[in-house]
């Protein structure tokens, strides 16, 4: 007999023709403590979205909890909600340039749950993350506190609700102990919020893992582990029924796994191991998913609960010799480190944003994301197994050590073993995950037996609940605190260092059983060269993919943030992006700009940003000096004198000819050491064109032309249609252009954003680090010539987005919406 602890699957045709009888008798040898389910009380899972009827307020009233308080003058919200990205901004805000100059404090939220609880069922709040030192109330009772405001939480609140269905969820959010990251980290009840209704017996949170436990060409062997929670008062005995389906829905397996006793107030887990044949596997270019289905049967077959999980069958590995291998194919790591703010939407970040900001990262060459540094927002991953991305899913940004006074340390020793497992229960089944990371630059390695012994109790954590995955750290200076010599690398599974490629070289080399990765580095050639040519380097992670609010206390008033990214807050590529692009993508690149650098025309040396965007952050500890601000996408230099201009290309084509008003400049091979392609010409206004020579592709080539003076807005929209849910949302990108549709790059006019019809304004934006206007404005000085709209459906219909300004012609674009 198997241990009672898991069950392992037998053939099923037996047990489903003979289920009833078996249970009746086995009911009957177990006597009356093994209850059978009454089947009236007996039903499938229920999920309800709670997105509104919430009312909030800015502050801390006496009895905000009360279910008795007059809450009729809080204002009406929807959640998600950011509640602090509404500004204003402020030089004297208390978490100051860390928090982007952006307000933080406590806030409550209160919604009516018309909810009248049911025999036999269970009653679970589940919030995805509250920012942060929550504490939750239904009924005036105390249902739970966390401290951290990146975990998912899950309460269980049935004994807490009323017969008579009159019940009153209290939620108290308290960013007030400020700053608690270093970064901009929203405040409030920021991602969605959910109503779950199970049995009495159910699957818990985080209780069911899908994974292949073995894959051998097109077959696999898909191992699905269940627990079983019992929170009835009598033992009661469940049978897991398992359906898996493949990329196109159509059912591929099915398996049910033998009787189960599950004793009251107890929780139990039965495995079943389902061979796959004819296996599609998940990849970057071919994301295939499957679904299990996971029920669980009363002894008459009543459904008591069931879970559906999206998983993947990848075969993805390290290896000391050779770094990263996907399926079989032997792949750099070609990644991005992101924060978990949208730019102008704040931490409550519709899907779109993240779709948009994906899409784009994938089109450079992007084929990984490090979460920094923290845990996502759960439909983060859901789209990062959609799409194709890997993923180095982060938990902590400091464990023992502060690295400001009232961050996360403060509960480390109390929470982090909860928080830990909690995020790999939650994330598990995710195909995109690769790597799981224990912390970023922690400080504690400065106390080798401290953090020793907290990097031990977050390994067997991990490993434990998750033994299908490696486990790294983002280490920080290791030769300062010796972490090669004592230990504490040689602890993890793949080794990661942040910057100091060749330092974390030498460490492989000194032992070259060691598994590496970059989980940190800059945008310098000097920084990606290495990684390219060492083997045993996995890849790397970019500080950053995409410029963020906050991390601004280094340059400080008036700057909001940290213009570090491959793409601006909007969302639009860099200049710094274009030249990764060129490095990482596998299509033909080109792409011209023009550099204002005097010494450009000399040896190419690591480059800049673009205008106002300096390409690497200002608060990594390199000896790099700070790049100067000399590269622009455009042929209109303010001065139009004669004078030397420098054209840059970034290619990856073998060869590129470059013209001047069609007058061809002569041709460059690429570069080994993947500097740019320059030529020195002498300004005239008209076109700069770069083309590129290889056989085939010919037709690839980029052009600049000189602008005229102002005259027009126009308009163009990501996409065609949008819908009217919180998650829907669509950029609408403004240019002001001349007269021939070039865009003018000193245009700044500021621009009044409208919508009519079945469409909302949800924010404007333009991407400067020190435009102070509120995001939810419809007023946007264009930088650069550029602005953006961010727009939402509302309702089945056409919607028109229109721009002004003064002097300039109206844009419109007009879009389809969706309910």
């Amino acid at each position: 007999m198997p241990e009672c602890g898991t069950i392992v699957a037998r053939p099923a045709p037996f047990w489903r023709r003979c289920r009833l009888a078996f249970f009746l008798l086995l009911a009957c040898a177990l006597g009356p403590g093994a209850a059978l389910v009454d089947k009236a009380q007996a039903a499938p899972r229920a999920i309800t979205p709670l997105p509104d009827g919430w009312r909030f307020y800015q502050g801390d009233p006496q009895g905000a909890e009360s279910p008795t308080l007059d809450d009729s003058g809080w204002r009406p919200v929807s959640v998600p909600h950011d509640w602090a990205i509404a500004g204003p901004f402020d030089k004297d805000a208390k978490a100051a340039g860390e928090n982007g100059f952006l307000p933080s404090g406590v806030a409550w939220y209160r919604r009516a749950l018309p909810l009248a609880p049911k025999p036999g069922r269970r009653y679970f709040l589940e919030f995805d993350g509250i920012m942060e030192r929550s504490g939750v109330w239904v009924n005036g009772h105390h249902v739970g506190y966390r401290p951290m405001g990146y975990v998912s939480l899950r309460y269980d609140i049935t004994r807490h609700l009323r017969a008579d269905g009159r019940n009153i969820i209290a939620v108290r959010a308290d960013t007030s102990a400020a700053p608690s990251s270093r970064w901009y980290s929203g405040s409030g009840i920021y991602r969605h919020v959910r109503l779950i209704e199970t049995g009495d017996v159910h699957i818990p949170q985080g209780g069911a893992f899908v994974h292949a436990s073995a894959i051998d060409g097109d077959r696999a062997t898909i191992a699905v582990a269940t627990d079983i929670s019992n929170a009835a008062a009598t033992a009661a005995e469940v049978t897991v029924d398992l359906v898996l389906t493949d990329p196109q829905g159509r059912q591929v397996a099915h398996r049910s796994a033998p009787v189960a006793l599950v004793d009251a107030g107890r929780t139990r887990t039965v495995a079943l191991d389902v061979p796959l044949t004819q296996l599609r596997r998940w990849d970057l270019d071919d994301p295939a998913l499957y679904r299990a289905t996971i029920r669980l049967l009363a002894a008459d077959g009543a459904v008591l609960d069931d879970r559906q999980v999206r998983f993947g069958v990848r075969d993805a590995r390290f290896e000391a010799a050779t770094g990263f291998w996907l399926n079989g194919r032997n792949i750099k790591l070609k990644g991005v480190a992101l924060h978990h703010d949208g730019g102008a939407v704040g931490a409550a970040v519709p899907l779109d944003v993240w779709r948009q900001r994906f899409t784009a990262l994938k089109a450079l060459g992007v084929n990984a994301i490090r979460t920094a540094h923290n845990v996502p927002s759960p439909e983060f991953l859901d789209l990062a197994d959609e799409l194709g991305l890997v993923v180095m899913d982060e938990l902590f940004d400091q464990w023992n050590v502060a690295k400001t006074p009232e961050d996360y340390h403060l509960f480390f020793g109390d929470w982090h073993k909860r928080d830990t497992l909690d995020m790999v229960r939650r994330d598990r089944n995710h195909p995109s995950i690769i790597l799981w990371s224990a912390g970023n630059e922690i400080h504690d390695t400065a106390y080798p037996v401290q953090a020793k012994a907290a990097l031990r109790s977050i390994l067997d954590i991990i490993h434990a609940a998750d033994p299908s995955r490696p486990v790294t750290m983002a280490l920080f200076r290791p030769n300062v605190t010796k972490d090669y010599d004592n230990g504490l690398a040689d602890m993890l599974d793949v080794i990661g260092q942040n910057y100091r490629e060749n330092e974390l070289i030498a460490a492989s080399r000194q032992k070259p059983d060691r598994k590496i990765i970059g989980t940190e580095n800059g945008h310098n050639r000097s920084n990606w060269v290495p990684v390219r040519d060492y083997a045993p380097y996995a890849g790397m992670f970019l500080w950053t993919g995409i410029d963020y609010l906050g991390e601004a206390n280094r340059s400080g008033w008036p700057n909001i943030q940290s213009p570090a990214g491959l793409l601006d807050r909007t969302g639009r590529q860099k200049i710094i992006g274009m030249q990764r692009e060129s490095w990482w993508s596998d299509k033909p690149v080109l792409h011209v700009v023009r550099n204002a650098d005097p010494d450009a025309a000399g040896p190419a040396t690591d480059g800049a940003g673009g205008r106002n965007q300096p390409a690497l952050p200002t608060m990594i500890a390199v000896a790099t000096p700070r790049p100067k601000v000399a590269l622009f996408d455009d042929w209109t230099p303010q001065d139009s004198s004669p004078h030397d201009e420098v054209i840059e290309v970034y290619s990856n084509c073998d060869r590129v000819e470059a013209f001047l008003n069609g007058r061809s400049l002569g041709a460059q091979p690429i570069q080994a050491d993947a500097s740019p392609r320059r030529w020195t010409v002498r300004y005239a206004p008209g076109e700069v064109r770069a083309q590129c020579l290889d056989a085939g592709r010919t037709q690839v080539s980029d052009s600049l032309r000189t602008a005229g003076p102002p005259v027009a807005i126009e308009l163009e929209a990501d996409a065609p249609t949008v819908g009217s849910t919180f998650d829907d949302l669509v950029y609408v990108r403004a240019r002001v252009v001349d007269a021939q549709g070039v865009t003018v790059p000193s245009a700044s006019h500021r621009l009044h954003f409208a919508v009519a019809g079945a469409g909302t304004l949800v924010a404007t934006d333009n991407g400067s680090s020190v435009d102070h206007t509120p995001f939810a404005s419809p007023d946007r000085a264009a930088l650069d010539g550029h602005a953006v709209a961010l727009v939402r459906g509302a309702g089945a219909g056409r919607l028109t987005v229109s721009a002004t300004a003064d002097g300039l012609a109206r844009g419109a674009v007009t879009l389809q919406a969706r309910r």
